[in-house]
């Protein structure tokens, strides 16, 4: 079941569509974050303004320096380390939708270690969009069931695993990266 999940998952993303899915944080609204069309559908399902960044997940470290023009060292020791999902903010991003960058020119990044996510990503071979699957301004939902009915039906493809789980689960910490490997907390 799960090789197929992600097979449906990977032709709505090949295909430029929007995908909702579970992530090792809360659900997410993914698509391939090298398409501005794909970003711009996901704005405006979340009816979010467009010049809100996103979050990017890769499957391992050595894919960060693809995306942004320089890593700290430290950002690979918190990688390494981290207990819990950990998003790092970079400056300098790069070969992704200029949609999904920040206006500054930063992009957030997660490498992620899940069951579905990971095997998706390795399979994509790009970047995914992470952006919790919810109405902007609204919470986010803790369980797939609190998922706004106006997303569910606004999607390309609803992913059928973990929508069972009753374990809540929260965003990442976020941490920003500054120059010589100086770093601070936006969420903890």
């Amino acid at each position: 079941m799960l090789k197929t999940e992600i097979e449906k998952a990977l032709d709505v993303l090949r295909n430029g569509g929007v995908i909702l899915y579970p992530t090792d944080t809360v659900w997410g609204l993914g698509c391939d974050a090298t398409n501005e069309a794909a970003a711009a559908k996901i704005n405006a399902i979340k009816g979010r303004s467009d010049d809100k960044s996103f979050i990017i997940l890769l499957d391992t470290d050595a894919k960060v320096q693809s995306y942004v023009t320089e890593v700290p060292d430290v950002a690979y020791d918190l990688i390494e380390f981290a207990e819990n999902p950990l998003t790092l903010i970079f400056s300098g991003a790069k070969n992704l939708a200029q949609n999904v960058i920040n206006a500054d020119g930063s992009v957030g990044i997660r490498v992620v270690k899940h069951e579905f996510c990971t095997p998706l990503l390795q399979r994509f071979r790009k970047p995914i969009t992470s952006t919790s699957a919810n109405i902007s301004g609204q919470p986010a939902p803790k369980f797939f069931d609190e998922i706004d009915e106006n997303i569910l039906a606004a999607v390309d493809y609803v992913v059928d695993w973990e929508q069972e789980l009753r374990t809540p689960r929260k965003p990442s910490t976020i941490m920003k990266l500054g120059a010589g490997g100086q770093f601070s907390f936006i969420r903890r």
